[in-house]
């Protein structure tokens, strides 16, 4: 019952996450941004991005920040060949770290989509280049990294290691998502369209992790 609760609830993530994209795409469009360029939700995403500004400073700190998901993805990545190898057989991998890698491919398509799909332009021209801006590729990245570190932690390990990693996750999500906010690099849409996308992604790895529990108990 909960696995089938747990789908569903993946289901309208994803969902909400694709509406939420076409209305950003459509509703209330101009030309706020750089250069010109159209800006879905407009009206709000003009509101914020003069209540706010821009901080260049928070946009470096992030940018650098944005270092540690990649190196907690590239230790699971290392997890899984050296089981890979200790085992002498991919079946012989947990479950959880193929899934995991599974959900590494499905994130970067998603990166990779967003790049030739472009739904908005960033607010901001960096080093002189209009950038595509949605969702904000540092809260997709760092929420769906970090986020699903803590999902196999609690499945594969019960260590302080593991808990040291998962407690270091939650502070570099809320740091990343807080910073690009007062970065001003982005729209408001574009943080909370990679918060949706994120939390749909992780809820749908969830879901399969606990699959992989039960069929393990």
């Amino acid at each position: 019952m909960n696995n089938k609760r747990n789908f569903i609830i993946s289901a309208s993530l994803i969902f909400a996450s694709i509406l939420f994209t076409v209305l950003v795409k459509f509703i209330d469009v101009k030309a706020i941004g750089a250069v010109g360029s159209s800006i879905g939700f407009s009206t709000i995403n003009n509101f914020f991005h003069n209540l706010i500004g821009v901080n260049m400073i928070f946009y470096h700190i992030t940018d650098w920040l944005g270092f540690i998901p990649i190196f907690m993805a590239l230790g699971y990545a290392v997890i899984g060949i050296i089981q890979l190898i200790k085992r002498k057989s991919f079946l012989k991998v947990d479950k959880e770290i193929i899934a995991l890698g599974v959900f590494y491919f499905v994130l970067v398509a998603t990166y990779i989509f967003f790049e030739i799909v472009v739904v908005n332009y960033r607010p901001v021209l960096i080093d002189g280049v209009l950038e595509a801006s949605y969702p904000s590729s540092h809260t997709l990245m760092s929420i769906c990294l970090c986020g699903s570190s803590i999902i196999v932690n609690k499945k594969l390990f019960n260590n302080k290691p593991a808990k040291a990693v998962n407690i270091l996750s939650i502070i570099v999500i809320v740091i990343i998502v807080v910073g690009r906010i007062i970065s001003g690099v982005h729209w408001f849409t574009d943080i909370i369209g990679g918060i949706i996308i994120s939390v749909s992604l992780l809820m749908t790895l969830y879901s399969f992790v606990s699959l992989i529990k039960k069929e393990n108990n």
